[in-house]
């Protein structure tokens, strides 16, 4: 539902000049596409925005808070239901800090099963967001349903790339949504060598769906807008990072899991319940597939590099809009990785190594589809869960998203109040916003003047 209201104030003496203010307000009651509980307020006086807030006003979950008191091998459960979009992610980022708090290690086997998971995620999540999120907004539809009745084939290619990244996530994780299978230390039971080449058909077939998606998406009409970021991703020596590597920065930022809290700070804003994080040293900063791509491009597969270069894709890009794209080339790297791993792949025997309880403290990030996302645990002797942080990548990014629209929206002031809001909206889901996960954005207020 939307309303429109408009007011006009003037000076009462009926013959002396006099300031005439105008002020409109835009109010969008539900806005579709996005993951969550939000709101957009723009103020805008004589040309210029004076104040962008991204509100999210979803009740917060206390996931953090109630993980305390729990055993340590409950977290990748328990933060699993953080998010059904991925909760692979979020297994992820406690496993391999509930593995660091205890001191042990994975075997390589293991390691590359929990690729080839977070592969099948990243599947799922890109191939939902790229055709069913945000592709509309760039071929003028409301939503993916429209989108089918008039292109129904081009949604077909989004499911069948989504039902593939789902397969993988159930062969591997035990089910489709909120995987099972996944234990601190591994795995309680690997598939078969012959299970996965049961995937390899359509896993073929996906890449060339996403290599046609990065093709069609190049196409799109996008505003010509650039931004220099302060790009945050995790960096790996060898490979294109998922569970692993040091947290990096194009300028200059280079830590590993373990100095997170020694360089970003998390502060509270009042118009969210989800918390906002700055680098200390120098503000805010952008995490997410254009970060993970302008800081790790030379460790795409030469295939994905391949098709980037075809579309006129260079190895940075600082286009926010441009991010389908990335994620499109990302839709690549995943099968394509997906297939490599599913070609090596020898069933870890056993499937998870030992994990005696201790006292200790665990640090871990991980590459979660929207970015960054970090876990630290605090553990008592008996393995218990004395304190846990979670900072997802939607709260991470909340103050560059308010940025944009702040310096974005000053070169579209023409555009009628529809236009604006349908840019506006837009602009956020360049950043295939989690708002459940930080705390769909639902309201968006237009303030002119």
């Amino acid at each position: 539902m939307s309303t429109l209201s408009l007011s006009v104030g003037r000076a009462s003496a009926p013959h002396e000049e006099s300031d005439v203010m105008t002020t409109r307000t835009i109010k969008v009651g539900a806005l579709a596409r996005v993951e969550g509980e939000g709101a957009l307020k723009v103020t805008i006086r004589d040309g210029e925005v004076k104040q962008a807030e991204l509100n999210i006003f979803e009740p917060p979950r206390f996931f953090e808070g109630f993980l305390r008191g729990r055993a340590f091998a409950e977290a990748p459960d328990i933060t699993a239901r953080i998010c059904g979009i991925c909760p692979v992610a979020y297994q992820m980022s406690a496993v391999h800090a509930m593995e660091a708090a205890i001191g042990v290690g994975i075997t390589p086997a293991i390691r590359a099963l929990r690729r080839l998971l977070y592969c099948g995620e990243w599947i799922e999540s890109h191939g939902l967001h790229v055709y069913m999120l945000h592709a509309p907004d760039f071929l003028g539809y409301p939503g993916a349903i429209e989108l089918a009745k008039d292109q129904p084939d081009v949604v077909k290619r989004g499911l069948a790339m989504k039902k593939a990244g789902n397969e993988i996530v159930a062969t591997v994780g035990g089910r489709e949504i909120h995987p099972v299978n996944i234990k601190v230390g591994g795995f309680y039971k690997a598939p078969s060598k012959k299970v996965l080449n049961g995937l390899v058909d359509k896993l073929k077939d996906g890449r060339d769906i996403a290599l046609e998606t990065v093709r069609w998406v190049a196409g799109f009409d996008f505003p010509d807008v650039e931004r220099d970021y302060e790009f945050v991703s995790l960096c790996h020596p060898d490979e294109y990072p998922f569970n692993e590597g040091q947290i990096m920065s194009n300028r200059g930022l280079k830590t590993e899991a373990a100095g997170y809290p020694d360089h970003f700070e998390e502060f509270h804003m009042p118009q969210s319940t989800a918390l906002h994080s700055r680098i200390k040293e120098r503000g805010f900063y952008f995490c997410g597939p254009m970060a993970r791509y302008s800081l790790n491009f030379m460790k795409l597969p030469k295939l994905a590099q391949d098709i980037a270069m075809e579309v006129g894709l260079g190895p940075v890009c600082r286009n926010p809009y441009q991010s389908i794209i990335i994620r499109s080339i990302e839709l690549v790297f995943a099968f394509d990785e997906a297939l490599r791993i599913i070609e090596n792949y020898e069933p870890p025997d056993p499937p998870a190594v030992p994990t005696p309880p201790r006292a200790g403290v665990g640090h871990a990030a991980t590459e979660a589809p929207r970015g960054m996302l970090y876990h630290r645990y605090q553990l008592a002797g008996d393995g218990s869960i004395e304190q846990a942080t979670i900072i997802p990548p939607t709260s991470q990014n909340q103050a560059t998203i308010e940025d944009d629209l702040t310096t974005f929206i000053p070169k579209w002031l023409d555009m009628n109040d529809v236009d604006l809001r349908w840019r506006c909206e837009q602009t956020v889901r360049n950043y295939d916003p989690c708002i459940s996960c930080a705390t769909h954005f639902l309201r968006l207020d237009i303030d002119r003047a």
